[in-house]
């Protein structure tokens, strides 16, 4: 279902940009991510907060291993001050790489389709005369433990999302089991890195509770030696007061954090479904028990990537939809797209070139097809055709429309492009709507 062949670059006229016809996959990538090492580092479009975060994880660490670490190395004459120091940078070091692991990787990317699937109704509501139109339904709804479960038809990505999927709507992509997107990480957290997150958050949790407990250790020594009062002891290592203040405060947000999703992993929900009471009011499918639960976020096997960033693919032609009598018809054509999950901004959906008239039909306002009409309905580049024979002066000798040996027909280069652009059908209607009038004009002079 899903594979490289949805992320080909489209080239309208077949060319290549860049001198080849080859490319990699993180090249052609449609979403908002950002990408490194040639596509071996995967991150979101809010990528430069992470640099943020490294600092305010990397700081107070540093502070603490010159102003009061060093000083806790002399207090202690065997090895224990030592050792107060290499486990604040080994835990340090840690936080940074699960950091990495939770940002840099593929949280669970559903690869998008290059086609709407295949429609499986027609539209009960054509009108009669007209053929019934091939309608995707907007939800779908699927069993999952015997609870029956809705899915939704994504506009942008054009499938049908697997339960506990959303798309998010900051990096463009179908993210398998959603849980948020994360702009201190600057990535979305899901399937495939949500364990090293909450490793993370509980990490960085113990690296607070490690600097502020030893910053007392050292007022206390302080306090002990000089035979003087708290708050004097304080004055006399100012870093340690900071130090204090800061990890106390970024104790509740990192540990507040962790207890929450302590909560969520007991009870197999994630933060999206949690924040939208998705299973207030109706079972949950996916709680199996605490132990359970825990088991299936530890224990298990992180799931390979659908993704394959550093795949080589082709680049391809896009021909142009059509829309008409019997056609397909997208779940949202017409009206406004509202992503419900996200909550994004309603967008008009779009439609093919034929959208506004229904039987598939261009006509002027009086019934009556014209030059104009037509070379309006065409691509670009045959209208650039039109108009630079007209601009030539040459349009009443030979054009792409003029006249050739007492026939009107339509030049070989405009025939070629518009086999190539897939309009051949409504140019020959054009073109024969043209020779009507032209050999009726003839007959009455």
């Amino acid at each position: 279902m899903y594979g490289a062949s949805s992320l080909k670059q489209a080239d309208p006229l077949g060319g290549s940009t860049n001198g080849s016809d080859e490319l990699l996959v993180y090249q052609a990538w449609k979403g908002s991510n950002k990408f490194f090492l040639q596509g071996r580092f995967i991150f979101g479009p809010d990528v430069r907060s992470l640099a943020l975060t490294i600092l305010l994880i990397v700081a107070p660490v540093a502070v603490f291993c010159v102003f009061v670490g060093r000083k806790l190395m002399d207090e202690y004459s065997d090895h224990h001050g030592i050792l107060i120091v290499v486990v604040a940078v080994l835990f340090t070091c840690l936080v940074l790489v699960l950091l990495l692991l939770a940002s840099g990787r593929d949280p669970g990317i559903i690869p998008r389709n290059a086609h709407p699937p295949e429609p499986e109704g027609y539209d009960v509501n054509a009108e009669g005369g007209q053929t019934p139109q091939l309608r995707l339904p907007r939800i779908k709804e699927v069993e999952v433990n015997g609870i029956p479960v809705k899915i939704k038809y994504c506009d942008t990505c054009m499938l049908y999302r697997p339960p506990r999927c959303s798309h998010c709507s900051i990096c463009n992509n179908c993210v398998e089991r959603f849980d948020h997107h994360c702009p201190w990480v600057g990535q979305c957290i899901g399937l495939r890195n949500y364990r090293f997150f909450f490793m993370f958050v509980s990490s960085t949790t113990l690296l607070c509770i490690y600097v502020f407990g030893f910053c007392w250790v050292y007022i206390t020594r302080i306090m002990n030696s000089e035979e003087t009062t708290i708050w004097k002891a304080m004055i006399k290592t100012p870093a340690s007061i900071v130090l204090v203040i800061y990890t106390f405060i970024s104790v509740w947000f990192v540990g507040g954090l962790t207890a929450f999703h302590l909560y969520l992993i007991s009870t197999n929900q994630t933060t999206y479904e949690n924040f939208r009471y998705r299973y207030d009011r109706r079972a949950n499918p996916y709680n199996k028990g605490v132990a359970q639960n825990f088991k299936e976020t530890f224990c298990t096997s992180v799931p390979p990537s659908k993704n394959n960033f550093r795949a080589t693919i082709l680049k391809e032609p896009v021909l142009p939809a059509r829309s008409g009598g019997g056609g397909f018809v997208s779940p949202n054509m017409g009206k406004p797209v509202e992503d419900i999950e996200m909550g994004r901004k309603a967008v008009w959906g779009e439609v093919g070139p034929l959208g506004d008239h229904p039987d598939g039909q261009l006509s002027d306002n009086d019934g009556r097809n014209t030059k104009d009409s037509s070379v309006g309905g065409l691509s670009p580049e045959i209208r650039t055709t039109v108009d630079d024979g007209d601009r030539a002066g040459i349009h009443d000798r030979r054009s792409s429309w003029g006249r050739k040996s007492g026939n009107w027909e339509m030049s070989p280069e405009v025939l070629a492009l518009a086999s190539r652009m897939g309009e051949p059908n409504r140019m020959a209607g054009s073109s024969s709507g043209s020779l009507k009038a032209v050999r009726s004009t003839e007959a009455k002079l």
